[in-house]
């Protein structure tokens, strides 16, 4: 029998967040001619409070690392306490409840009901968890992203903007210890993607701790700390004028494919060149 879950919406004092050592994920562990090395030995710790954005091409880890990060998927070997909580090895249900409660997701496409008032998505989080006073605090978490006037209209009666908007609010509706927000801006246009940045910004202002994945560098440089990734480690993590001061562009570029071996000729054997594999973006 695993040991209780217990609630964790915040830190204790000097405690991180996150706090992940060691971190490596391999898929196909038990086929090593067909294993996938998504994360190598990765670690990361978070403060209370902090922001930070995690960057890194197609294929880095990234979203191995999010998935990880937000109790989506275990990693193979290596730990991480969320909040001061061991949640390297939950069983799935534990591991929901800690998501329920510990953990707000943003995700690029929004991922609302579609038949439901912005209102009841957002309510959804608090009532998986139990509580008491639903409708309030669904309003008060609407009133904080600025939604509020628009909480009886169902989603194809919103905006894009008002769209994340209202799955921001189900985000922090149970105050939780962390928001882990996935592309936010990049289904909406530049208007609507610099007003969600800089509510994002400001709720981590007012404490919220904020670890956002994106390709877009001029996202990634918004926030004070940047980690980036590159083939299944980290390449650098520091502030984000020192990580992204040399790169060029706006996103990262599509990794190089790997040179095709000749096919062999008449006569010739097989061609022996070592196969590569690509790391799994899960």
């Amino acid at each position: 029998m695993s040991a209780p879950v217990r609630e964790v919406t915040a830190a204790g004092p000097g405690e991180p967040v996150i706090d992940a050592v060691g971190l490596e994920k391999v898929y196909n562990e038990a086929h090593p001619d067909v294993a996938v090395h998504a994360l190598r030995g990765v670690s990361l710790r978070v403060e209370r409070g902090e922001a930070l954005a995690i960057v890194g091409p197609s294929g880095s880890g990234k979203s191995t690392m999010m998935h990880i990060l937000g109790c989506l998927d275990r990693p193979t070997r290596g730990s991480y306490r969320l909040a001061g909580q061991d949640v390297a090895h939950m069983r799935d249900d534990d591991l929901a409840r800690v998501r329920n409660r510990s953990i707000g997701f943003v995700f690029q496409t929004f991922n609302l009901l579609a038949r439901a008032t912005a209102l009841e998505n957002v309510e959804l989080p608090l009532t998986y968890a139990g509580a008491t006073d639903i409708h309030e605090r669904a309003l008060r978490a609407l009133e904080r992203t600025g939604i509020a006037d628009r909480s009886t209209h169902r989603p194809n009666e919103l905006s894009g903007g008002q769209r994340q908007r209202v799955a921001i609010a189900r985000a922090i509706v149970n105050e939780p210890a962390l928001v882990l927000a996935d592309e936010p801006t990049g289904s909406l246009d530049s208007k609507s993607g610099e007003a969600i940045l800089r509510l994002l910004l400001a709720l981590n202002a007012g404490g919220t701790t904020l670890v956002v994945v994106t390709h877009d560098f001029d996202v990634a440089r918004r926030l004070p700390r940047v980690v980036r990734m590159h083939d299944g480690e980290i390449a650098a993590d520091g502030r984000s004028d020192a990580v992204l001061g040399a790169a060029g562009g706006r996103r990262e570029p599509a990794p190089t494919p790997a040179p095709v071996a000749p096919a062999p000729g008449p006569g010739e054997g097989p061609a022996s060149s070592e196969r590569e594999h690509a790391h799994k973006e899960a």
